[in-house]
């Protein structure tokens, strides 16, 4: 089972994943691993990562990867439960963190999704929703969003449920679990 789950700042997204990460691993058993793509580049997101870390509590495996999605998955147990918070930043990195080019990204995020139904590993990931405004003058910021939302285009068909979270209440636009 695979869920794509996006929203805006602040909406609930994660909170909302770790219950359904948490929900999945209880019905499926396995180890329940958290894919932690932040890094702690500066005080406030050091303080955002210990605060998840406190929120989300204890029983979680976590594997710090800001780049190499593939390789951390493929240290996870066949018929776990993993929750990847979030690809949001994982894009970033990759475009502007020493990852390559985009459509190695979008191989790199095509092949997590093919190891994790060939593990049987129940995969939730996270993502922001950026792209709500007036397209942007800048043209780095333009080719981040274009390349987020073809990560976001290729998780939502690969997904099995799709939710956006909206101040705090999901809503399911494709759920086939």
């Amino acid at each position: 089972m695979i869920a794509f789950v996006s929203g805006g700042a602040r909406s609930g997204k994660s909170t909302f994943a770790e219950r359904l990460a948490r929900e999945w691993h209880q019905g499926r058993g396995g180890q329940r691993y958290y894919l932690a793509t932040a890094r702690a580049s500066d005080d406030e997101m050091a303080a955002r990562i210990a605060r998840h870390r406190r929120e989300r509590g204890a029983g979680w495996l976590v594997l710090e990867v800001p780049l190499a999605i593939d390789e951390a998955l493929a240290r996870v147990e066949p018929g776990s439960t993993v929750l990847l918070d979030c690809l949001t930043l994982w894009a970033s990195q990759w475009l502007y963190g020493g990852g390559g080019p985009e459509a190695e990204g979008e191989r790199l995020l095509g092949a997590l999704l093919a190891r994790a139904r060939g593990q049987s590993i129940a995969l939730v990931v996270v993502s922001n929703d950026l792209n709500e405004d007036l397209p942007p003058r800048d043209p780095g910021v333009w080719r981040y969003l274009a390349f987020l939302q073809r990560l976001h285009r290729q998780l939502a068909r690969e997904a099995d449920r799709v939710v956006e979270v909206v101040a705090g209440l999901p809503i399911d636009w494709k759920d086939v679990t």
